[in-house]
């Protein structure tokens, strides 16, 4: 090699001088001053990036750029989800519901247990001598804390059970059904003969039961005996101290077995209701005296067929109050005829429906409200 060649190569050229560069007979060797160079084989590579980009500056100091997300975009994102907006509706329909009609909720549980006088005015009267207006209100902390979530997660629940068993009936209508082969019988399974209402219905009352009967069974208390319970903390720890937590429960087995047809044909009632008349007047939605006529009416039908169970229930949970508490509901409905009647089955039925028809009424009115509010022009996820 030249002594030309052991100058300080130009970066330019440098794909003309590694061409030169190789054709020298293969020699191994090459200028020092070109940092960089590997070897492979017989072939020389330079590298092609100016020496001044390759060299790393050890006076720098490390920089990591990591960033946390924004929580609050996780929070909108939480609360613009559909099913969010449907419990919001509930809670906030509960409530306003329960502020207005607690003196009927009051005079209700105080006939069906057979406290008190046995007609509706005279029990308004009764507990306004003995307590005062306030005493119709008597309970209705509790009851508001009740309700708000039991209303939430029962009308919650329902949209989404309803919304999943729709969407399943539509997936399952659109593939092979399974089916049993018996010879020349050939049995096919179907869902189009569950009806998705009745079944979301159950689920939200049950759900709702399940989540919230601890604060029914104090509603109870705190109701009829508020000579022995005058508080919520009272009560609370009264209960826990004579039961355990399993008091907080007492009557769970025949609350679920007289919620599952209330709840079913409550909101059955309803939706069949609300689609027929919307049919008939070819509508697409009901207005606001509409919603609270059909509520009223669902509410009425459901309770009707089962306030026996309600009765026999109420005899359960506050039974041992009395001194006398039937071990089943079997033994709780023998033990109502057995004392009143057959009539005795639908003590206090009259303020019932004078509680749930409006109650109903409302709560759908207030649910529908909150709904259009929260729901509708809103791009939910």
């Amino acid at each position: 090699m030249s002594q030309n060649s052991k100058s300080p190569i130009q970066y330019p050229a440098l794909l003309s001088k590694s061409m030169a560069f190789e054709s020298q007979s293969h020699k191994k060797d090459y200028s020092p001053e070109v940092s960089g160079a590997g070897v492979f084989d017989d072939v020389y590579a330079i590298p092609m990036l100016p020496k001044q980009q390759l060299e790393v500056d050890s006076n720098a100091k490390p920089h990591f750029n990591f960033q946390l997300p924004d929580p609050r975009l996780a929070v909108k994102d939480f609360f613009r989800t559909r099913e969010v907006a449907e419990f919001v509706s509930g809670a906030m329909a509960g409530a306003m519901t329960k502020a207005v009609l607690a003196p009927l909720e009051t005079i209700r549980t105080r006939m069906v247990v057979g406290v008190g006088s046995k007609d509706i005015a005279g029990s308004f009267i009764e507990v306004i001598e003995q307590q005062g207006w306030q005493g119709l209100w008597t309970g209705n902390a509790i009851n508001m804390v009740r309700i708000i979530p039991t209303q939430a997660i029962e009308l919650g629940t329902f949209e989404c059970v309803k919304r999943a068993m729709t969407s399943s009936q539509e997936r399952w209508s659109k593939t092979e059904k399974p089916s049993i082969h018996f010879g020349p019988v050939n049995l096919q399974f179907s869902l189009s003969w569950i009806s998705p209402v009745a079944v979301a219905g159950a689920a939200a009352g049950v759900v709702s039961t399940l989540a919230c009967h601890p604060l029914e069974v104090l509603k109870d208390r705190l109701t009829v005996s508020p000579e022995v319970y005058p508080n919520l903390s009272v009560a609370v720890s009264k209960i826990y101290r004579d039961g355990g937590l399993g008091a907080f429960y007492a009557g769970i087995s025949p609350t679920l077995v007289g919620m599952l047809p209330y709840s079913t044909s409550y909101y059955f009632m309803y939706e069949t209701m609300k689609k027929t008349y919307c049919l008939k007047k070819k509508k697409n939605s009901l207005n606001r005296i509409e919603m609270l006529l059909v509520g009223a009416l669902s509410g009425f039908t459901a309770s009707t067929i089962s306030f026996p169970l309600e009765v026999a229930r109420k005899r359960l949970m506050v039974g041992a109050l009395q001194g006398k508490c039937p071990p089943n509901m079997a033994a709780a409905i023998s033990e109502v005829i057995r004392e009143e009647g057959l009539k005795g089955l639908y003590r206090g039925w009259g303020a019932s429906c004078l509680k749930v028809m409006p109650s109903s009424g409302i709560t759908w009115m207030f649910y529908e409200a909150w709904k259009d509010m929260l729901l509708v022009n809103r791009n939910h996820l």
